[in-house]
């Protein structure tokens, strides 16, 4: 459970730091290239998640694409261990649900007045100060609904961690899997659903927390 919640909580970190500067930037350009830059974010969905989880194995193998171009390069000597590791399931599981977390981002930041930062110069602040009092009060609704939307298919996950982490990185969606389809013991598995549930509860009720404060 701990390992679930720390790969979760690492993927929407990173879905934030990744997604943030993304979304504003697509907010900021023209009509017809802004539209171009939403379908290419939402291009990903045409495809078969499970297939797009397969295809990082061609990646980090080592005799993958990542390994031969650092040894091409002469970076690395050997090749690097990156499969079924807990990198690569996090490294999965921050490519699946990165939309998740530009989209709701993006449809903040579209209706954001961008005036207030030019009165917030004109007021005398820079560019880091009307970012935090400007910009990201009034997006806070966008990140914690990013979030909240790639936390919690992150923690319950079972097809990424299976795919790319073998059995070396076990997750909680694995276990209440297992527990039903393999070891047949669905009292326990019941439990492990009720105990994620629980854990999922959580963000959520922050999030009517937040938007409480927010309206």
């Amino acid at each position: 459970m701990w390992r679930s919640i720390g790969l979760a909580s690492i993927t929407t970190v990173a879905c934030l730091i990744i997604g943030y500067p993304l979304a504003f930037f697509i907010a900021t350009c023209s009509g017809y290239w802004r539209n171009v830059l939403v379908l290419l974010v939402i291009v990903p969905f045409w495809t078969n998640f499970l297939v797009r989880t397969y295809a990082w194995i061609v990646l980090l193998r080592q005799e993958g694409v990542i390994n031969v171009a650092l040894q091409n390069f002469q970076i690395i000597d050997a090749p690097l261990n990156l499969l079924f590791t807990p990198f690569a399931v996090t490294v999965g599981l921050i490519y699946g649900y990165l939309p998740f977390m530009i989209l709701p981002l993006y449809a903040t930041m579209e209706r954001f007045n961008f005036s207030l930062v030019e009165a917030a110069h004109d007021l005398g602040a820079n560019d880091v100060r009307s970012f935090i009092r400007v910009v990201l009060p009034l997006t806070m609704r966008g990140i914690v609904a990013g979030s909240l939307l790639v936390f919690i298919p992150a923690v319950g996950a079972f097809v990424t961690p299976d795919i790319l982490g073998g059995a070396k990185t076990l997750m909680v969606g694995n276990l209440i899997q297992n527990q039903f389809l393999k070891a047949r013991n669905w009292p326990f598995g019941s439990a492990l659903s009720m105990l994620l549930m629980v854990v999922v509860l959580v963000p959520v009720l922050v999030y009517f927390r937040s938007s409480e404060e927010v309206s």
